[in-house]
């Protein structure tokens, strides 16, 4: 939940500060990578984390996943997504998807309009979970739990935070809360000691994070944050909101590889998905319509 300050808390300082550059990628689209494979190790359970949007034209077609969890957070416009075994939705702005990819999916993200912009987290699961069964879950953004004190609102995805709790959950267990803070307010947001946790800045470019000493840092940066259980932002501007996601999550502690669109427990595993995909077996039986 969301706290004051006081002397049993330790609030988490920032030790890494990462600008997520725009980049081109295929064919019209645009993406920043927030997480990527060098700092895998440093957020466990979090594997990347992509701001992204698309012209029209572009998209990802049918393609495989397995090993992990997802969250797809829209921002702007809307996204289609579409299964082999006949499942299409649309998730617009504020809207979540949860993804659970397990022992395997196949699927395709179109953007539905022009202007769009989402965020897309991959959490890593433990290698006891890797091969369940997947499943999807998909929340308007009516259903996804708010709450607003003092010039801060915030909107609680996965977690709990100003006495809101979340009903929806990861296999992986995990915090999402988007936050907004009016201009001169601040947040003392409580995070397990044992967790990962980091920001990334959406809006905003005089946030101050972890403690007041520290200087501003502006939209589409990671922030990653260090040892503690309280995690504090203060919005120093006078005139514009800052708008932030805070993830954090349990650590899995166990080895990690990441190809492509498979995560799993060793190159091996891999090898192993690549071939079950060309297969079409283990998960991929519907590869073979594709």
């Amino acid at each position: 939940m969301s706290a004051s300050c006081d002397s049993d808390r330790v609030t988490r300082q920032v030790i890494k500060n990462v600008l997520a550059k725009l980049q081109k990628e295929g064919e019209g689209a645009l993406v920043r990578n927030g997480i990527t494979e060098i700092h895998q190790a440093l957020l466990d359970p979090f594997v990347l984390l992509v701001d992204f949007s698309f012209s029209l034209t572009a998209g990802f077609a049918d393609h495989p996943h397995r090993g992990f969890e997802s969250v797809t957070y829209m921002l702007k416009g809307g996204i289609i997504h579409k299964y082999l075994k006949g499942n299409e939705s649309t998730i617009k702005a504020g809207d979540v998807q949860w993804m659970t990819a397990g022992r395997g999916i196949i699927h395709s993200e179109f953007p539905e309009e022009e202007v769009n912009n989402g965020l897309q987290l991959w959490i890593n699961l433990p290698s006891i979970h890797r091969m369940i069964e997947p499943k999807n879950l998909e929340l308007s953004s009516l259903e996804i739990p708010r709450a607003e004190k003092d010039g801060v609102e915030v909107k609680v995805i996965a977690g709990d935070s100003l006495g809101i709790k979340s009903p929806y959950y990861t296999t992986t267990p995990i915090m999402f809360l988007d936050f907004t803070l009016k201009p001169g307010s601040q947040t003392h947001q409580t995070v397990p000691e044992s967790w990962t946790a980091f920001a990334y800045i959406l809006e905003g470019d005089e946030g101050v994070f972890g403690s007041l000493k520290s200087l501003a840092i502006q939209a589409h940066h990671v922030v990653v944050f260090g040892p503690g259980d309280l995690v504090s932002v203060w919005n120093k501007s006078t005139s514009r909101a800052l708008r932030f996601l805070l993830i954090a999550g349990e650590p899995i502690g166990e080895p990690l590889v990441q190809c492509g669109p498979f995560v799993m427990s060793s190159q091996d595993e891999i090898d192993m998905a690549f071939e079950d995909y060309r297969n079409a077996k283990n998960g991929f039986e519907l590869a073979k319509s594709s």
